[in-house]
């Protein structure tokens, strides 16, 4: 049994004739002129007036969704979430002074861990910005290789990330 296409009419003995809306692995949605939008078994008894192939683009909610993911990842100050290490959740950063009778500073290691995490995203926009900027080629390189630069002092914080995909990697040693 071949499956109609989106945009493909038909006509119901019941409903009359209609155009095909919608298709799911069980059932079509059709819009009828007479009876408005019902559905049918894919394996009801109906006439097929003309069938359409592959001439409606249709894109799922996924596709739209990752797309407008990767779009505010892009252009916008919208990092993805990373997770810290589950060794570090929970736990604080205690700085003490080196001066007696100063009083040591605690910040929870996850407010730590997110402005660090943020910090990432914002090279990283920075980057994009630079590469479609109108700068001439070599100012784009020496750009470049000063954020290579600053990744590569900020790798003392990869261990608070919980996926190494995340860690910040900074200029290769030759």
């Amino acid at each position: 049994m071949k499956i109609l296409e989106i945009g493909s009419r038909i006509e119901h003995p019941e409903y009359g004739k209609g155009v095909v809306t919608n298709v799911s692995s069980t059932e079509y949605w059709v819009t009828f002129i007479e009876n408005g939008l019902e559905t049918i078994p894919l394996t009801d008894t109906f006439t097929v007036i003309e069938a359409v192939e592959n001439e409606v683009d249709t894109i799922s909610f996924y596709e739209v969704e990752r797309t407008v993911r990767e779009i505010l990842r892009k252009w916008a100050d919208v990092g993805e979430v990373v997770a810290i290490g589950d060794k570090w959740k929970g736990g604080k950063m205690i700085m003490q002074p080196g001066t007696a009778g100063l009083a040591s500073k605690e910040v929870p290691i996850d407010t730590f861990f997110h402005k660090i995490v943020m910090l990432r995203d914002r090279l990283r926009v920075m980057e994009q910005k630079i590469n479609s900027s109108n700068l001439e080629e070599i100012e784009k390189i020496e750009l470049q290789q000063y954020i290579t630069r600053i990744y590569g002092t900020l790798t003392t914080f990869n261990v608070l990330f919980k996926s190494s995909n995340h860690n910040f990697v900074g200029e290769k040693t030759k």
